[in-house]
């Protein structure tokens, strides 16, 4: 099975955060005067880069200055999201099942390095990944195909022998850009909202990767 490789985006894939990033960003912008709506959040905020939802929202702003939103952004996320996190239902098990059988795997999310490191640290799941890319990685976010298309260039494969794992609406279009097949979780959206998947899951409880390479490959 080791012909095929996953990549994992974190945010609402590895855990169910997004939750509490809308917390943070509704805090966050009513701070600075503004408003987001939830199409907003669906739309122009989840799966991107804290510099392209800022500069969405603010407009042009200087380099120094979207740092420092992001951070304090950021940091108020990891405040809300301490106590409460954890993988999401099976997802452990899931991971020991692809180290079992030797499935190469990888994150690809446009989150910043801090909250990688916290995600990974607080649910004991770095070990299971040696290759992440993150929002410093790529120049393009999603559903630019970028980050897929480098995840997969750093494992060694072909994007068509890929499977993303994906919950924001332009992470699906991202994977599906690059080739590779695309399993939606909904952990944001609703099934009928991730129509354009090969395949979607409630989480990782039971899941089978050989059967799950199987189903969206079409192998019979």
């Amino acid at each position: 099975m080791n012909s095929y490789a996953f990549i994992f985006d974190m945010d609402g894939v590895l855990v169910d955060s997004n939750p509490f990033h809308k917390i943070a960003l509704n805090q966050f912008c009513a701070k600075y005067g503004e408003q987001l709506t939830d199409e907003q959040l669906l739309n122009k905020v989840y799966g991107r880069t804290n510099k392209e939802w800022l500069t969405n929202l603010f407009g042009k702003l200087p380099d120094e200055k979207i740092q420092e939103y992001a951070e304090e952004k950021e940091t108020l996320y990891r405040k809300l999201f301490e106590a409460d996190i954890k993988p999401v239902k099976g997802l452990i098990s899931f991971l020991d099942l692809l180290d079992k059988y030797a499935i190469p795997r990888a994150i690809g999310t446009s989150a910043p390095q801090s909250n990688v490191d916290f995600t990974l640290t607080k649910t004991h799941t770095g070990k299971y990944f040696s290759t992440i890319l993150k929002d410093s990685d790529i120049e393009h976010s999603k559903p630019n195909p970028e980050i897929y298309l480098k995840a997969a260039e750093r494992l060694g494969f072909a994007p068509e022998k890929c499977i993303v794992f994906e919950d924001s609406l332009s992470g699906v279009k991202a994977g599906k850009a690059s080739g590779a097949k695309v399993v939606g979780i909904t952990t944001t959206h609703t099934r009928k909202e991730l129509f354009e998947t090969n395949c979607v899951i409630d989480d990782f409880e039971g899941l089978d990767p050989r059967e799950l390479i199987q189903k969206v490959f079409g192998m019979s």
